[in-house]
């Protein structure tokens, strides 16, 4: 029976991840922290909480689909809004407020229900697991953020600093993940060592189309100057970009319902304002798409991205920045023109 790579003498791991890095021309670092986001989505899937969770993000876009060539380094994890709150929300297939007062009180309701479940629940999962497989980490709710678990790993190599030993889990609950489906999820180092265990996994993803809508309307309220944010965000302009070149974003701009439900969503959980007016995501949807940001936000989006390229996060050579953008003005041309016929 292969030794599980996990159990080993910390030499003896960044041996074995040197191995790797020589063979896949990836940095030790990187296939480190692959790793523990395996470990950690199988302690969390394999738990009988794991039924009312869904896998997305970036990570799942790699680590369950292939269909970005980036490394993924954070989970997002959603909770299902049906089983933390059913009080508040019966018996509705999609579950939305009816009001402006309702979605602040659910909202209210949800997030502290959400702390509790994290702070108990969640982190006693991996606490547990880490102490009965006695792998080298430790576990804590992030301190800014009762919503999110960091996992802390004993390192066997150090990167640029763009990349951290810790694995953050950051949970939502407002809404049900879905559409979603169960996908396979490995170590991207196990291939090349056959000899070895590794950790695998089988999440619930979300489907990719609604990931996509999920991510090119982050980028809008980014475009339209409502909320500032460019610290590890160039991913998601990459991510789509990627999205577009294996077909992904021509099936999600063909499915309109859930481009809608998407909007609706944000709508009630997300509202965002550009002087004082709520960014109209249907609008967004439905021919008004922005990908291209300007001035701050576009010089912000550069020195992101160039950092990203340069810890190694993509796995192929990096296109030009300038290049990536004249693709995202491309997709966003016939994101809004394919929502006008």
């Amino acid at each position: 029976m292969p030794e599980a790579f996990l159990q080993l003498e910390s030499q003896d791991r960044r041996d074995a991840l040197e191995v790797v890095a020589n063979k896949s021309v990836r940095p030790v670092h990187l296939l480190e922290k692959d790793v523990w986001v395996v470990w950690a989505l199988n302690v969390m899937f394999s738990a009988h909480l794991g039924q009312h969770l869904v896998f997305k993000g970036g990570t799942s876009l790699s680590k369950a689909y292939g269909a970005i060539r980036r490394f993924s380094e954070d989970v997002d994890l959603t909770y299902d809004i049906r089983t933390i709150a059913p009080d508040l929300t019966g018996d509705q297939t999609n579950p939305l407020p009816s009001s402006g007062s309702q979605q602040k009180k659910w909202t209210k309701e949800i997030r502290e229900r959400l702390k509790q479940w994290v702070g108990n629940t969640a982190l006693h999962t991996i606490s547990a697991a880490i102490s009965a497989e006695r792998v080298p980490a430790t576990v804590a709710v992030k301190p800014d953020d009762h919503s999110a678990i960091q996992i802390s790993y004993q390192s066997v190599s150090e990167g640029s600093g763009y990349v951290g030993p810790v694995v953050l889990l950051e949970f939502g609950a407002r809404s049900t993940g879905e559409p979603s489906e169960e996908r396979l999820v490995q170590c991207d180092a196990a291939s090349y060592l056959p000899e070895l265990e590794f950790p695998t996994a089988k999440p619930r993803v979300m489907r990719v189309e609604r990931t996509f809508w999920e991510k090119a309307t982050a980028i809008h309220v980014m475009c339209s100057g409502a909320k500032i944010r460019t610290d590890r965000f160039s991913r998601h302009w990459y991510d789509l970009v990627q999205l577009d070149k294996t077909g992904h974003a021509a099936s999600a701009l063909a499915d309109r319902p859930l481009a809608l439900q998407v909007a609706e969503h944000k709508s009630w959980f997300f509202e965002e304002k550009v002087d004082g007016k709520p960014i109209d995501y249907k609008a967004t949807v439905t021919g008004g798409l922005r990908l291209v940001p300007e001035g701050a936000v576009l010089e912000a989006l550069r020195d992101d991205y160039q950092k990203m390229v340069n810890d190694g996060l993509l796995l192929d050579a990096a296109e030009p920045f300038e290049t990536l953008l004249e693709q995202c003005r491309q997709l966003q041309d016939r994101a809004n023109a394919a929502a006008q016929t």
